[in-house]
């Protein structure tokens, strides 16, 4: 077997098992509209490019047909290949996401190293209690309002911890839903933003169906960058995440 031969059968697993885990992350864990929101792109492709591209590069660079010690090099690539493949999929799937928070005027997505054990072990419902593996979950929150806790609260959310983090506050989305929706913008609004936004809003509005009127939206706090959460008026559930920052 020729060198590009064995790079090629190594380029073709390697791209089978890319495919494989991409739609693991895609339809379960990182579930749209949340895939981008979450940044599930970005470790997708460091993951895809360890995959995909070093092993099969150093299955060309060392492979010769009757290279005595072939077999050594070729198990020293597959452990490496494997062990980087294990650390990046361990990675995406401590980042993916585990619940969407309602709180006061935004919903905020929350990662599952976001939130502590002993956080976690203090919700309410057992459904608060641990990290979803088939995409995030829809809560609400609802803050403490008098004494010690309200001040441990709101010195927490100093220091870069906020309720969200903390299920024991987690309620059922349909408690927060109505006092939610009613801080919320009109599409109307968002489509004023840019152009390129307005573009975003009718492009949803035709495969939606409907008038902006419709469609309530709040804040959607992703990873990195800030999103619009499109709801619809008649079940307040949300629908989409666009990619346009409201604040």
């Amino acid at each position: 077997m020729s060198r590009w031969k064995a790079a090629g059968l190594h380029l073709l697993i390697s791209v089978v098992v890319g495919i494989l885990t991409f739609l693991l992350i895609y339809l379960v864990w990182y579930p749209q509209p949340y895939f981008e929101v979450a940044g599930g792109s970005k470790l997708m492709l460091v993951i895809m490019g360890v995959d995909i591209t070093i092993g099969p590069f150093l299955t060309l660079a060392v492979f010769k047909s009757g290279k005595k010690s072939l077999r050594f090099d070729l198990t020293v690539i597959a452990i490496l290949q494997i062990a980087a493949f294990a650390y990046g999929i361990h990675a995406i799937a401590l980042a993916r996401p585990v619940f969407v928070v309602a709180e006061v005027d935004r919903y905020v997505l929350v990662a599952a190293n976001q939130l502590d054990d002993e956080d976690l072990a203090a919700g309410k419902q057992p459904e608060f209690r641990s990290r979803s593996w088939t995409g995030p979950r829809l809560v609400g929150a609802i803050p403490p309002v008098h004494g010690q806790e309200t001040f441990d609260m709101v010195m927490s959310a100093l220091q870069g911890k906020d309720i969200n983090r903390f299920p024991k506050y987690y309620v059922a989305y349909e408690e927060v839903a109505s006092n939610l929706l009613k801080r919320s913008r009109s599409l109307e609004d968002i489509m004023s933003l840019s152009p390129r936004d307005k573009q975003l809003v009718e492009n949803f509005l035709k495969r939606q169906g409907g008038v902006a009127a419709d469609y309530p939206c709040l804040p959607l706090q992703g990873r990195l960058e800030g999103y619009t959460m499109i709801v619809s008026s008649t079940s307040q559930q949300p629908l989409t995440a666009l990619p346009i920052n409201p604040w």
